[in-house]
């Protein structure tokens, strides 16, 4: 989870490694370099049809990125961002899982509070003036509210033709999005064939509550990719996590990755590691390949 200890580890990292910000990133796609300093990003701009759309759910509408490739009907894939909201690199993230035969949606898990950029220009996560605007916004993305968003986004991805609404669908998660793809997956079993969830926290813990306790209900194999510090602190929850999908008999990929800290694997996060960061990425598609057919 994203606290003291969290930014204290990452202002180590980024004394040692000179790490780019949400702002950098954000310049280096407006000057059309995005593709020299991240490749993996570099998309054909004929190669996916990128939407700027707006979703109809019970508690609003929620801004969000509709990516998807320039021709057929592709499975659905529901991206949840990490605290700092909807942004450049998930949009480029989303834009890359599309070139690669999805139909994605990026959303605004804020969109109850504010459309666009959950933060304005020149405060950056995890300074105290960006905690204050996310952490009333993060407090109101309850059990019950996720799973709403979650039936509104993929109501929605079923009405558009570059949808096939008859095979499996996906949901990914980062940081604290990481319980809301299980959540939406034991809501929506019929609906929901894979989970990915990165440096999620507080997934499997010794609460009543704890996102673990609903795989039971899941009918999705998953991959949950931990924060070596993250892992750290919360010894127990990959031995729960693995106990969870074991009794529910269910395939699950869960691996703690060396030498990464929580917010590893968004591109424009300080503490990115791209070495990890791809060998996750591309453990989520072959999940993918596999299971939304």
């Amino acid at each position: 989870m994203c606290d003291e200890r969290t930014e204290r580890d990452a202002a180590h990292y980024i004394n040692e490694h000179g790490k780019i910000n949400r702002r950098q990133f954000t310049t280096l796609l407006a000057m059309g370099a995005l593709g020299s300093a991240f490749p993996q990003f570099a998309i054909g701009d004929t190669s996916v049809i990128r939407q700027q759309v707006q979703v109809n759910t019970p508690d609003g509408k929620a801004d969000c990125l509709l990516v998807s490739p320039a021709a057929g009907k592709h499975p659905a894939v529901i991206m949840w961002p990490d605290i700092k909201g909807r942004r450049d690199a998930f949009d480029a993230m989303g834009s890359r899982l599309a070139a690669e035969g999805y139909a994605v949606l990026v959303v605004n898990p804020f969109y109850r509070d504010v459309q666009g950029a959950a933060l304005p220009d020149g405060i950056e996560f995890p300074a105290p003036e960006a905690r204050a605007i996310l952490n009333p916004m993060r407090a109101k993305l309850v059990k019950d509210a996720v799973v709403s968003d979650a039936r509104a986004f993929f109501s929605f991805m079923d009405s558009q033709a570059a949808v096939d609404s008859t095979k499996p669908g996906a949901v990914m998660g980062y940081c604290m999005s990481g319980a809301f793809t299980m959540f939406a997956a034991a809501a929506m079993p019929d609906r929901i064939g894979a989970i990915a969830s990165y440096h999620g926290g507080g997934l499997a813990t010794d609460k009543d509550d704890s996102p673990h306790l609903t795989v039971e209900a899941s009918n999705a194999v998953a991959l949950h990719a931990i924060a070596e510090n993250d892992n750290e602190r919360s010894p127990d929850m990959k031995p729960l996590l693995i106990q969870a999908y074991e009794q529910a008999g269910l395939s699950a990929d869960i691996a703690v990755y060396p030498g990464t800290l929580h917010g590893w694997t968004p591109p424009d996060s300080t503490v990115y590691n791209e070495v990890q960061a791809e060998l996750a990425w591309s453990k989520t598609l072959t999940m993918f390949r596999k299971a939304l057919i």
